[in-house]
């Protein structure tokens, strides 16, 4: 999984960068500080892989991962080539969501692009940039699918459709509000609009206001609205406050989250809402060389899970020897699984649940 972390010069995009994924990538107080891509991969936090480790006296252990990029700030008219304008956008169309980091802070020492704080112009400065270059690549598709249609009337169904789809950009809405149904689904993905794209809207919040009163804050309020509207995901965060929990030790850090009032830090739950955005969970495998999680859709058959590890795994496929990660702890071993008629032989139509621990079976 890739994420895009995005978001206006100076709203705390690299800061938060660095505090999720301890890359060190600069940070400083002016414009385009960031121009090339910082990346940095990030292991998912996962205690069911430390558990199985013990049970089976595993010598590695091997997270899922998620990649971020910290991409450069956008400005108004990026889309026509402003500030670093089509390289940002570029860079946009490799990920497979994007994390809009929002100004909810007030500083006097930190510039803001725009001279104020105003989270709903922020991201509406975004959106439109991400919607204009969208309109001309859509206009492209329409025109050449209309050519089209001229000798395959089928094609007259797909240019009503983009057609509708660019009414929705023109009112100043992303496309992926569109209403569809599966045939325009394949449509909309064929076209590789920016603002299909799944959205998390990271509140950066000051330290006070993350602590005393994130519910009742006007501006992450506001941003959520937008986000209830878009279909996308609103996180309040402190990106100063991550950036100090990134420095401490395991224990340390469980002691500063419980005094915040918090079960969990703001990386992880930007990996949950990532997956939950994404509709991704985690298959399990386990054993004395190695335990490890892959990062699968929901939904997926056993067949193209195996596929995952080796696609000999897929192209082979026998069967899946599964069994639940709670029975498995619950029990303790395999074979009292076994006993209990809990390890279960799955075909090819078997569907993947999270937590699944698997051994597949294949003959290549």
């Amino acid at each position: 999984m890739k994420l895009g972390i995005v978001g206006l010069p100076n709203v705390g995009k690299s800061t938060l960068f660095n505090a999720i994924t301890n890359a060190g990538a600069q940070s400083a107080n002016y414009p385009f500080c960031t121009i090339e891509p910082n990346i940095g991969v990030v292991a998912v936090p996962d205690e069911r892989l430390d558990k199985l480790a013990e049970l089976y006296s595993t010598k590695k252990v091997t997270p899922a991962t998620i990649e971020f990029l910290d991409i450069a700030g956008l400005v108004m008219g990026a889309s026509k080539g402003e500030g670093l304008g089509n390289k940002f956008l570029s860079k946009i169309r490799e990920v497979d969501a994007i994390i809009h980091v929002v100004r909810c802070f007030e500083n006097d020492d930190i510039v803001h692009v725009e001279g104020s704080v105003d989270p709903l112009r922020d991201i509406e400065t975004i959106n439109l940039e991400l919607i204009f270059s969208d309109l001309e690549m859509l206009s492209r598709r329409i025109d050449k699918s209309e050519k089209l249609a001229r000798g395959d009337k089928s094609l007259l169904k797909e240019v009503e459709f983009l057609k509708r789809v660019r009414e929705t950009l023109e009112q100043g809405k992303p496309a992926r509000t569109v209403e569809c149904d599966e045939d325009e689904e394949k449509i909309l993905s064929d076209v590789f609009l920016l603002t299909t794209k799944p959205v998390i809207y990271v509140c950066n919040m000051s330290e006070d206001d993350f602590k005393n009163n994130i519910d009742t804050n006007v501006r992450y309020q506001a941003v959520s609205n937008i986000a209830a509207q878009e279909g996308a995901t609103a996180l309040p965060i402190c990106a100063e406050l991550e950036q100090e929990i990134s420095s401490l030790e395991k224990d340390e850090k469980a002691m500063f989250l419980e005094d915040l009032g918090l079960k969990k830090s703001g990386l992880d739950r930007l990996i949950t809402a990532s997956y939950d955005l994404l509709g991704l969970m985690s298959f399990l495998t386990a054993g004395e060389p190695e335990v490890r999680a892959w990062t699968i859709k929901k939904g997926t058959k056993a067949p193209q899970a195996a596929g995952k590890i080796h696609t000999d795994f897929e192209r082979g496929f026998i069967r899946a020897e599964v069994v639940s990660y709670d029975d498995l702890i619950r029990l303790g071993s395999v074979n009292a699984c076994k006993e209990k008629g809990l390890m279960r032989s799955e075909g090819k139509e078997y569907v993947m649940q999270d937590g699944d621990v698997v051994l597949f079976r294949f003959n290549v």
